[in-house]
């Protein structure tokens, strides 16, 4: 293993607490056993109000821990005030990893991006929120590995070294439940930045609003090199690079506007090598992705969609909607943005689902609107109306701008449970 000793260097003489037992808490139990077998550690399947439960689901108060790796779903106000030291994967990894670490986050865009810049780089390792632990490509490291890291919130929250190449695509409200406020959640993506080191570089999209007065706020902050990019100010090059590319929007412009500026970055080459490599690219699942003509109509799965400025990127990319599904689970977002967008931007049919559902076409329906709705929340019921109140060549786009937890286990079940009810027509 690559660096082992620097890693083992981490761990040793800890009593660790893995605090929460997913895919990450797995996974850094399986370093414990491989790195450290003789260090104590505990497991906690559960943190609440300072008391952790155990794996035979008993309560406990006492502390007895001088280091906690933290799974990205607990939040830090779960944990007391003591003296330990709190970490996770993300942490850990890029104390050891990081000069060879490409870091991608953003409230939306992410995981294409992140699929973008490995797509560009052949031979880099994808791991992190994407669904693949970063403790578990470590056998797959060598001197010359460039990882290319999608980055969460939650997982950034504790990080104490930033990787040598960082993104941040775009901020806008989300996860308010695991934050005391929005500032909380900016300052949580802005480690990113605020924690690399002089030589690194940051790159960050000038076109949000919330992020450029963000960083601008923090500039004095940043010991890496910045660097702002911004669609609407390319070069002659890079105009030809992005008609090459196969996504739909302006959101999607952007994101293959930095991953091919940091691939450039990164191998020293010119924007032009990288324009035969973007054209292949292919879409991720659950992300504007079109399941296919049924009826005379065409359906979009863009299921990733938890916050309105998602839904209106997607109603603008397709251009025409017909139908729009929207809702879910209710964590208190601002609908202002969308109800605003749909005022100026009719669409003739919505459906709306669970509680955020509700909460939107409540503050819509003030407007007296002429469109046909839906209010349901069984999605066996909802593509039915779709098909039937769809005219032949129109669309259907399910962009929930809300979470999925509230019927499913996470968006992508909900865009196959989608995608199920559309084969059945």
């Amino acid at each position: 293993m690559y660096r082992e000793d620097q890693l083992r260097a981490l761990l040793q003489g800890h009593k660790i607490l893995v605090a929460g037992y997913g895919r990450e808490g797995k996974s850094a139990e399986r370093l414990i056993r491989k790195l450290v077998p003789e260090v104590h550690y505990t497991i906690a399947m559960k943190v609440e109000d300072g008391k952790w439960i155990d794996m035979d689901g008993n309560w406990h108060e006492e502390w007895p821990f001088d280091m906690v790796i933290k799974s990205p779903g607990i939040p830090n106000f779960q944990f007391p005030i003591l003296d330990f030291q709190l970490t996770s994967l993300t942490d850990l990894f890029l104390q050891v990893y990081g000069d060879m670490t490409i870091g991608i986050t953003g409230t939306k865009g992410k995981s294409t991006t992140a699929s973008l810049i490995h797509h560009l780089l052949p031979g880099s390792i994808l791991a992190g929120n994407i669904g693949i632990p970063l403790f578990d490509i470590l056998d797959d490291l060598r001197e010359d590995s460039i990882v290319v890291a999608e980055l969460s919130c939650h997982q950034l929250e504790n990080i104490h070294r930033g990787p040598h190449v960082a993104v941040l695509l775009n901020l806008f409200q989300e996860h308010l439940d695991h934050y005391e406020n929005y500032l909380g959640y900016k300052m949580a993506k802005m480690q990113i930045c605020l924690k690399q080191q002089a030589g690194d570089h940051f790159f960050y999209c000038t076109d949000n609003g919330e992020l450029r007065e963000l960083v601008e706020s923090c500039k004095l902050k940043v010991k890496s090199a910045l660097q702002p990019y911004s669609v609407g100010d390319i070069s002659d090059e890079e105009r030809v690079l992005l008609e090459a590319c196969p996504l739909e929007g302006e959101h999607n412009r952007s994101n293959a506007l930095v991953a091919c500026r940091v691939a450039s970055l990164v191998t020293r080459q010119p924007i032009s090598t990288f324009i035969s490599r973007l054209s292949t690219f292919k879409g991720l699942r659950h992300r504007m992705e079109k399941v296919g003509v049924y009826q005379g109509i065409a359906w979009y799965d863009d299921s990733i969609s938890t916050i309105p400025a998602a839904a209106i990127a997607a109603v603008r990319a397709l251009g025409r909607v017909d139908t729009l599904i929207l809702g879910g689970f209710d964590r208190g977002i601002d609908y202002t943005p969308l109800v605003d967008f749909l005022k100026e931007n009719p669409i003739k049919n919505l459906v709306f689902v669970g509680q955020a559902g509700r909460r939107i076409y409540h503050e819509i329906s003030v407007f007296n609107f002429q469109f046909s709705i839906l209010i349901e929340d069984d999605y066996t019921k909802i593509v039915p109306w779709c098909a039937e109140h769809t005219p032949q060549g129109g669309v259907v786009l399910l962009s929930p701008a809300a979470a999925s937890y509230d019927a499913f286990k996470n968006f992508e079940v909900r865009g196959d449970f989608f995608r199920e009810q559309i084969m059945k027509l």
